[in-house]
């Protein structure tokens, strides 16, 4: 029996798919190749991979709390050599973190740093400090480096240099420094700052372990909140500052009434003089032998400074376009007033030019019937005369 037509062309689809799905079966699947990120630090002569004659030592499980508080990516290590005459020494090691952006890096370098002093005779750059068991800390955007090096000053800081040649460097959102760590007011009536016991905390077991004296649960982490604290020292004695931001003023002030509470529970006395100060998204507290003024006068000097970045473009506004709106008809009813007063004041100037010519020559200034009357006194002529019908 015969097939129709419809039948063959429903049977020839059906083995097309199936050769087309069975050619897609049969093809294997692509490969992605995923480049890995280059090193952080480099190998060569004067840096080696940690061994177990050269070993490196490990970050404590605090430490590493706090690092993946501050967002760290990833962290190597990293053996000095020192050449002798029989085989290389160890000549320390050299320790780098990356984190996800500058903000997270500050974070851990003021945690790391410990109180360190500012290292003036071989600096890599700015922030080097020197701790005081010899270590060096220093932060490079997104990366934080630590060494303890058991080399001349003058090799140490050539090593140091490379390394931070080589770091990752970033751009963007990503390499903008936290404004909280300079919202520290210099001076306030003789009550100045030791920035070296700068603190700035993103968790809280970094603050707890910085010496947070607030209860880590309130301060609302999981909101974002970031935590700042210095020590001050003024006439009275010594006492600390704690800068506290969040993203909104509403959960500041939330906050706000929470450490408050806590605070009265607990009792004022117990912090020192205490002084308690929101201004939108930020808040200002005092604690420690402080005079009631002075507290006072340092809160208030804490100002937010609002800096709004962005980089693409932000559509308009509803009152902007009101407000070019009533521009523009400002700008016509102005336009049509100078087109009103400019047609009287030539109109007046015309007017007086022509009755003064019609008075030089005689005539009345107000009046001229031959222009300005017209006669409908007159009947009007016949345009023709009509015929008479013709006579039968």
């Amino acid at each position: 029996m015969g097939l129709s037509i419809p039948a063959i062309l429903r049977r020839l689809t059906a083995i097309a798919v199936f050769a087309a799905v069975s050619a897609f079966a049969q093809t294997p699947p692509a490969t992605t190749i995923v480049e890995p990120p280059a090193p952080l630090l480099p190998t060569t002569d004067k840096l080696a991979l940690p061994t177990p004659e050269f070993a490196v030592p490990d970050d404590s499980a605090q430490t590493q709390t706090i690092l993946k508080e501050d967002g760290l990516v990833r962290t190597e290590a990293r053996v000095a050599l020192t050449p002798t005459a029989s085989q290389p020494a160890s000549g320390g090691w050299v320790r780098a973190y990356q984190f996800i952006d500058a903000t997270g890096a500050t974070s851990a370098y003021t945690y790391f740093r410990q109180g360190g002093r500012p290292d003036r005779d071989h600096p890599v750059n700015a922030t080097q400090v020197q701790n005081g068991d010899g270590e060096v800390v220093f932060l490079s955007g997104v990366n934080v480096v630590r060494a303890k090096l058991k080399l001349y000053p003058e090799s140490a800081t050539v090593l140091l240099a490379q390394v931070a040649t080589g770091l990752p460097k970033v751009s963007g959102r990503k390499a903008l420094t936290p404004l909280l760590p300079t919202m520290f007011p210099a001076d306030v009536s003789g009550t100045k700052p030791d920035l070296t016991t700068l603190r700035y905390s993103l968790g809280p077991v970094a603050y707890q372990t910085m010496g947070g004296q607030l209860p880590p649960e309130l301060l609302g982490w999981d909101k974002s909140a970031e935590v700042a604290t210095a020590a001050y020292s003024g006439r009275s004695g010594k006492g600390t500052l704690t800068l506290l931001i969040y993203p909104t003023p509403q959960v500041a002030a939330d906050r706000s009434r929470a450490i408050e509470q806590a605070i009265n529970a607990r009792g004022p006395a117990t912090l020192g003089t205490v002084k308690l100060r929101r201004v939108g998204p930020l808040l200002s507290l005092t604690s420690g032998a402080f005079a009631p003024d002075q507290a006072q006068k340092l809160v208030e000097a804490v100002h937010l400074n609002e800096v709004v970045t962005f980089d693409q473009k932000m559509p308009l506004e509803f009152h902007a376009e009101v407000k070019k709106t009533a521009t523009l008809l400002e700008e016509i009813l102005i336009f049509t007033g100078i087109l009103t007063i400019a047609a009287f004041v030539i109109g007046i100037f015309l007017g007086g030019a022509r009755a003064g010519w019609r008075v030089l020559h005689g005539k009345p200034a107000a009046s001229e019937p031959e222009f300005l009357t017209i006669n409908l006194r007159d009947k009007p002529k016949a345009l023709f005369t009509p015929k008479a019908p013709p006579t039968a």
